[in-house]
């Protein structure tokens, strides 16, 4: 079973303002409690590969996306939409390829099923599938940014134990060795494919290109410049 769900109706929800009165009125359980609405963004397109199955290109042109702390949730204009578990959603960043800006996602369909990430038969490739989501107001795709990455922080991968986090903390840098590309270890084909794709499209605002302009198109000075 697939993670990213098709759906007809919106899912319930609250928001952040009606979240606060029910819970200072102390509810009889906090469990019945709707998931709070972090950001609703209309006039939204998305771009699904490998396509939904029956989510067609109509579908995708226009809708409304709804970032719920339980889902990522877009309802298309036509009555039809799809739902996202933030545990599916393994990264998500603001890209600014030529074709103009978006949110780009990586979704592992797989995320949630018993031993998928053990099982060898899963094809990776198949596994995931690439999501754009391109608002018409490109002002909008901060806000959208910060509260998908508010609500991921609500859904903590649950393969990662304490114990692992400790071990990775507490690791001996002599476990590590510099890669140097020799004796067969450098990326594969397809790996150095993804990489350059990515960094082509993911925009860095701290990375500083030429005449010392940040990814932001702000002005930075260097270390040195004492301004005088």
């Amino acid at each position: 079973m697939v993670s990213t769900t098709l759906i007809s109706s919106i899912p319930q929800y609250v928001s952040a303002e009606e979240h606060r009165n029910i819970v200072g009125s102390t509810p009889t359980s906090f469990n019945d409690i709707p998931p709070v609405l972090r950001h609703k963004e209309d006039n939204v397109r998305v771009m699904l590969d490998p396509p939904l199955h029956t989510f067609t290109e109509q579908d995708c042109a226009n809708g409304t996306l709804f970032v719920i702390e339980s889902a990522l949730v877009f309802m298309s204009s036509t009555g039809v939409g799809f739902q996202v578990p933030y545990p599916a959603i393994t990264l998500h960043a603001i890209a600014r390829p030529e074709s103009g800006p978006s949110i780009y996602c990586q979704l592992d369909e797989l995320a949630g099923e018993p031993g998928a990430a053990e099982s060898p038969e899963n094809d990776e490739a198949s596994d995931m599938r690439e999501l754009s989501i391109i608002p018409s107001n490109p002002a909008s795709l901060e806000p959208i940014f910060e509260a998908m990455s508010l609500c991921a922080s609500l859904h903590p991968d649950p393969n990662v134990s304490d114990d692992d986090d400790l071990d990775e903390a507490f690791m001996d840098e002599s476990a590590f060795e510099t890669f140097t590309g020799e004796e067969g270890d450098e990326l594969s084909e397809v790996g150095r494919a993804a990489l350059e794709h990515l960094e082509s499209i993911i925009d860095d605002p701290y990375h500083l290109g030429e005449n010392g302009v940040n990814g932001a198109g702000e002005d930075v000075e260097s270390e040195g410049d004492g301004g005088h």
